[in-house]
């Protein structure tokens, strides 16, 4: 046997390996010196005047991991049918977690949603879903997650060197930890989940302190989420969603792949499509159909299901959000 050969095309075969699977690596220091490591410090330097050096110091001690990148393939949105995923959130125990921090909160909870016209079940709802209520915001370092998914991710890597940008400008902008930050594996922040760059677009100062802070201000979360919806088309006091009845073959012909409220609610009628709502014939609308664990539901979301959505690109997402807000909502009621 030849074993310098053998050996020989065992190392090409891993190295190949390594090259076309980076997910491989369990984890692994970020190198700095890498073409697009290098290309994304130029960029940061010479279009925001950012110092080298801390750039430089700061991705040195980011760390590329495959967990990360594991999540990002298989994210619950995707993996399950809705009548699993629905079971996530729309439970006992987070429904009376939401009436308790509802009732804890009131005063600010309410005084945003007064002031954004954004209902106060909404806002509870997305703070349960995302994060249980602030409990649970994720354990990963922001900067390694957004490291590992600009520098290692290519499906998506445009997107996320941008977010690294965003997240060294917020750190300048609102003295975030820029090692210490912790958040979810796609790089999403405190109890709200924001991204670096909708931290920066859309949170918002809700105590007038000066500070924007989505990890411990309460106040400016209620605020920030709100104005988040506000900023992608919120339209106070209309509809969300109707539950509706009509054909599988109407359904499937008018359901789309992309979420987005491209027909009046007149035209889905006269396709003999029955739905209660209060939305006149002109507003916009689009058919959601979702898996159920008997049958297909189908629903007629509108405007406000769509901005829902913005915040999370899932209709199963935006549903959960509804239905979690309509169950928190009816013992909140009871309780008054």
């Amino acid at each position: 046997m030849n074993t310098g050969f053998t050996l020989t095309r065992a190392i090409t075969a891993a190295v190949l390996l390594h090259l076309a699977c980076p997910l491989l690596i369990a984890a692994e220091a970020l190198d700095t010196q890498r073409d697009n490591v290098r290309a994304f410090i130029d960029k940061m330097v010479d279009e925001h005047q950012l110092e080298r050096g801390q750039l430089t110091t700061t991705l040195a001690q980011a760390t590329s991991k495959e967990s990360i990148l594991k999540a990002m393939r298989r994210p619950a949105e995707k993996s399950k049918p809705w009548y699993e995923y629905r079971k996530i959130f729309i439970n006992p125990q987070r429904i009376n977690a939401g009436v308790k921090f509802w009732q804890t909160h009131a005063a600010d909870i309410e005084r945003v949603a007064q002031k954004y016209g954004v209902p106060a079940e909404i806002i509870v709802a997305i703070l349960g879903v995302e994060t249980h209520y602030g409990k649970l915001t994720g354990s990963y370092r922001v900067i390694d997650a957004l490291a590992t998914l600009a520098f290692d991710y290519p499906p998506r890597s445009t997107f996320f060197t941008q977010e690294l940008g965003e997240f060294f400008l917020l750190a300048a902008e609102e003295d975030v930890d820029l090692l210490g930050a912790t958040g979810s594996y796609a790089g999403a922040m405190g109890a709200p989940q924001f991204i670096p760059s909708s931290y920066r677009n859309y949170s918002t100062d809700g105590d007038a302190d000066g500070k924007r802070d989505l990890f411990t201000n309460w106040q400016d979360i209620f605020a920030s989420v709100a104005h988040y919806f506000i900023g992608h088309g919120w339209q106070p006091n209309g509809p969300v969603v109707s539950r509706a009845s009509m054909d599988a073959r109407v359904a499937q012909r008018l359901a789309l792949d992309k979420i987005l409220p491209v027909y009046r609610v007149g035209f889905l009628r006269s396709q003999g499509i029955r739905f209660d709502s209060i939305a006149d014939d002109d507003a916009l609308s689009m058919i959601v159909t979702l898996d159920g664990e008997d049958a297909l539901e189908s629903w007629v979301g509108y405007q406000n299901f769509y901005v829902i959505t913005r915040y999370n690109r899932s209709k199963m997402y935006a549903m959960a959000v509804v239905q979690l807000a309509e169950a928190i909502k009816e013992l909140v009621d009871d309780d008054r």
